[in-house]
This record gives C-alpha cells, sequence and structure tokens, in this order.
C-alpha cells in the first residue's frame, strides 16, 4: 500500500493522470450526498444518476491567454449581437468530441485567424458544479492576424493589445486571468521555482465529473507530513462527485464534513494539481485534484468513516510541503459569482 500511495502522489505532482481501479472509487456520490441532505430534513433536486455530456448537462468554457514578445496580450472584437464591438480573450465553450487543449487551439484560430500550441493550464474557474472555465496560455506558430475585412461571425477582428483601458471590454472578468499569465510569463523568465511548471490538462476519461483531495496535515508530535487515505475497497486518495448544482466549493465543504464531521477544523484549498479529461472514448467527464491543507495538527482533527491517516516518506513531504508554502505552485482555484 505505501509504495502505490508514494507512487500516485508523485504522479499527481506531475500532474500525470492516476491509473488502476483504486483511482476510480468515489467515495461519496450523488446518491450519498442526496442521503445525507434527506437525512437533515432537505429535499435533494440533483438527478443521482447525472452524467455530463458536452452541450447538454455540463458546460466546458476554454480562454487563452497568449503574451507577445512586448507584453501585449491577443485580444478578439466580438461580433456576437449581445456584445458586438465589445472585447475579450479568445474563448469559448468546447464542443463535443474535443480536448481542453483541442479547443483552446481551435478557438484561438477561429477568432483570431493565429495558430498556437498550448504550453500550460494557468486556473481553473468554476460557476456551478456543471460549468467550468479552464484558462490556458500557449505561443503563436502561424496564421495571419485577422483583420476587420475578414470579419465573420467568430469575431470582427483581433489585436495585440499593451492596454486594456484603451478597449472597451465585454467584461471585467478576465483582467485577473492576464494579470494571472503575466505574472506567470515574468516568473519563467526569471527562473522562479516558486511557481508550477509548465502543465497541460492530463489524458484520461472519465464519466462523472470528479473532485479528488490530497489533504495534507503534519503530527506535532514528529513534524511528519500525512495525507488522507480513504481504505474504501482499497486504498486511494478521497474522490467525490462533483454536484453539478452547486459550486465546487460546495462540494468540497459537504465532502469535508462527511470525512471530518460537522465540527471539521480550519482548512484551506490551495489550487489544483491537475485536471484529468479525455473525449476520445465518448465520455464527458473530468476529475481535478485538489490540495487541502489543515491549519492545525494531526492529533486535533478527528477522522470519521474510513479514511486514514498516512505518513509519507520525508523526500515527498517535502514536495508536498513546497507546494504548500507558496500558491502559485498549484493551478488557482476561483470560484465566479
Amino acid at each position: 500500500m505505501p509504495d502505490t500511495v508514494e507512487s500516485n502522489l508523485l504522479k499527481v505532482l506531475k500532474g500525470l493522470p492516476l491509473d488502476g481501479e483504486e483511482s476510480d472509487i468515489c467515495d461519496y456520490s450523488l446518491q450519498e450526498q442526496n442521503e445525507a441532505l434527506e437525512s437533515q430534513g432537505i429535499q435533494p433536486m440533483i438527478d443521482p444518476n447525472y452524467k455530463p455530456v458536452v452541450g447538454e448537462t455540463v458546460i466546458y468554457i476554454v480562454a487563452c491567454v497568449i503574451l507577445n514578445e512586448h507584453k501585449e496580450v491577443l485580444m478578439i472584437q466580438e461580433a456576437k449581437q449581445s456584445c458586438a464591438g465589445k472585447w475579450y480573450l479568445p474563448a469559448g465553450r468546447m464542443e463535443k468530441g474535443e480536448s481542453i487543449v483541442e479547443a483552446c487551439k481551435r478557438e484561438v484560430l477561429e477568432e483570431t485567424g493565429l495558430k498556437m500550441e498550448c504550453t500550460t493550464l494557468l486556473m481553473v474557474e468554476t460557476a456551478g458544479g456543471n460549468w467550468i472555465r479552464f484558462v490556458l496560455t500557449g505561443t503563436i506558430t502561424g496564421g495571419t492576424l485577422k483583420t476587420p475585412a475578414q470579419a465573420d461571425k467568430e469575431s470582427l477582428q483581433a489585436k495585440w493589445v499593451g492596454n486594456l483601458n484603451e478597449l472597451t471590454l465585454r467584461a471585467t472578468d478576465i483582467t485577473h486571468l492576464i494579470d494571472k499569465a503575466r505574472a506567470y510569463t515574468e516568473a519563467r523568465a526569471n527562473n522562479d521555482t516558486t511557481w508550477h511548471q509548465d502543465q497541460l490538462p492530463a489524458l484520461r476519461a472519465h464519466e462523472r465529473l470528479l473532485l479528488r483531495l490530497v489533504v495534507v496535515i503534519k503530527k506535532k508530535l514528529n513534524n511528519k507530513v500525512h495525507v488522507l487515505l480513504s481504505e474504501r475497497t482499497s486504498w486511494h486518495l478521497p474522490l467525490c462527485e462533483i454536484n453539478p448544482g452547486k459550486s465546487v466549493h460546495s462540494t468540497l465543504r459537504r465532502f469535508m464534513v462527511d470525512i471530518f464531521g460537522a465540527e471539521v477544523p480550519s482548512h484551506k484549498p490551495h489550487g489544483f494539481f491537475s485536471v484529468e479529461h479525455d473525449p476520445s472514448e465518448n465520455k464527458d467527464g473530468a476529475c481535478l485534484t485538489l490540495l487541502v491543507t489543515f491549519r492545525v495538527p494531526l492529533e486535533e482533527v478527528a477522522i470519521i468513516g474510513k479514511y486514514v491517516w498516512h505518513e509519507v516518506s520525508k523526500e515527498l513531504g517535502e514536495k508536498l510541503l513546497q507546494r504548500v508554502v507558496s500558491r502559485n505552485s498549484t493551478f488557482q482555484f476561483h470560484l465566479v459569482k
């Protein structure tokens, strides 16, 4: 068991997909979430048999922030009637059968006329559990910047912009995305090791929308790092279904209460280690692996249910703590309100 756990944690740290039957064992299904609500006298609103289907029951959005050597950002002028003439990042809904990277490259080409290669995920934003925006960055590899003479239903034109204040934006929800991309680009140029490395979504098919937790805590007695494991069927990192009618933050809260009880001590979600998604098997689900830490030591955290604390090796513990210390070492987990 320890070898498998350590191996899987190292994969998670590298953004690699987890395979094997134990990585698919769900500890808190929608059915179990509904039963928990019913026990509190609350009528559940979500079908426990819910399955994500792109274009029907789940909305995946991609947005791409591309900077040039002058630190200008690639922007497009909207053609849609509701926001025609206003400016925004190349962005749009993923289509059935597309990977996250494929959708990003298509949107950039359609809206700007430029070909690009994605280099890394920057951020994951969620509204309800069935609305997720994946924010990526990359580099231009070819094509020709779209001019007003080439306007079509996708966009009126595209241009490189140094000062966003010169534009009328469709919405200001992209300004923090651009700030993040600029900070990341600068950090990489300066070899800042406190930031995550270039990492794209991992290709792994999932039928459901899932949240996997890496819960890290230190033991007061010896200062050793421990990680939470579920022993349901076989040892694995805790995994639950994301409630499509609630935010991912709400799913996290409910899952933590299921594990630690209503008086769960203060804890903090840091960011995502990885995103797993692959439509090639006609499955539209995804798995988000989230880093969570406790502010109190292990001795002060009671567990209910089939979970245990696993002491990791000194080397792995140091790797995990490095991710905890730096707020930029994981992909930001942002709630869109």
